[in-house]
């Protein structure tokens, strides 16, 4: 494995467990605490842990009492606000100012629009009305539960905010994402909300032509298997993300090398699937950083893209919080 992966995951090695240490009791799912590693690693920043301590705390004392904030959600949303602010506390109450429009629109409360409200609030500054964007977001939403009315639940809010700030009819928008989700569940992907999510992250982008996208997962998938590694439904939007390289099926055996090297790790050896989809993120990471190769549309596609692979990420965490609580009750 080459230097540079080496060195990253030192990083995110050493970033996790300074993480765990200190938050290992206060999290249902230490998942979490390995996302916000990743968040810092792919963002290309160092974790001050003692800051994000602070911030992490001033957000559990400025909410209420039954806020999902009190939950482990609230490291996640501090990482975020960390990583976009030079003033973080003071962008969190506009962040709640903006998840209160959300509930306002329609969106019910919880983990989700408390995900949406912070997607709103770093992409502030290329909307042109944030009360537009909420009533488009809300817009796209109603669209793919009446087309997907199974498939749509409160876990895609935050994937219809990001859909609605691309300047785009929502009509041709969702069909656009039906296209993707039709041809490609007839070339061996599984139907599902994962290929739902897949759909509508390969619609973000048009620098690359449609078939020529779905082509690439195919055979970045048929890659994968050739190395003994099955591709779960999972693992969908994290292809997507892969995708968008002209070569990304080349990047498949560094790909295996960094996953094999992180399920080799002490701290992560029990959580294989997450270990796959960092190991796809923080390729596409290097391979961006590192070539001039890659335009600057095609890496604010990427951007968005690996931003709502994140939060994907995130509602699924939010998602195993919920049931376990339920479960508890």
């Amino acid at each position: 494995m080459g230097q540079v992966s080496d060195q990253l995951v030192n990083e995110f090695t050493d970033a996790y467990g300074q993480l765990r240490k200190k938050l290992k009791w206060h999290v249902s799912d230490e998942r979490s605490l390995i996302m916000v590693a990743a968040l810092y690693i792919i963002k290309g920043k160092k974790l001050d842990i003692q800051q994000f301590l602070d911030v992490s705390d001033y957000i559990n004392k400025n909410v209420g009492v039954f806020s999902s904030l009190k939950s482990s959600l609230r490291f996640t949303i501090a990482t975020m606000l960390l990583l976009r602010f030079d003033n973080p506390t003071e962008k969190f109450h506009h962040y709640m100012k903006i998840y209160d429009k959300l509930v306002q629109k329609g969106f019910k409360r919880g983990n989700f629009t408390y995900i949406s409200a912070i997607s709103l609030l770093t992409n502030e500054t290329k909307l042109d009305d944030l009360n537009v964007s909420i009533e488009r977001a809300a817009e796209v939403y109603e669209e793919m539960k009446k087309r997907h009315v199974f498939l749509t639940g409160q876990s895609d809010y935050p994937l219809a905010v990001l859909l609605a700030q691309a300047d785009r009819n929502v009509e041709s928008l969702m069909d656009e994402t039906d296209y993707y989700y039709d041809n490609l569940s007839k070339n061996g992907f599984r139907k599902g909300n994962d290929l739902q999510f897949l759909s509508h992250v390969l619609s973000l982008q048009k620098e690359v032509d449609s078939e020529d996208l779905m082509e690439r997962c195919s055979m970045i998938t048929d890659k994968f298997k050739e190395v003994g590694r099955s591709v779960k439904p999972m693992y969908y939007p994290a292809l997507g993300v892969l995708a968008l390289l002209d070569d990304g099926e080349k990047e498949v055996t560094n790909i295996m090398n960094l996953y094999d090297h992180l399920n080799k790790e002490k701290l992560f050896r029990w959580h294989k699937d997450m270990n796959f989809i960092m190991a796809i993120h923080f390729t596409v990471k290097d391979k961006v950083d590192h070539t001039s190769l890659v335009s600057t549309g095609m890496q604010t596609t990427m951007e968005t893209i690996l931003q709502a692979q994140q939060t994907a990420m995130v509602a699924a965490m939010a998602r195993t919080v919920i049931i376990a609580s339920n479960n508890n009750n």
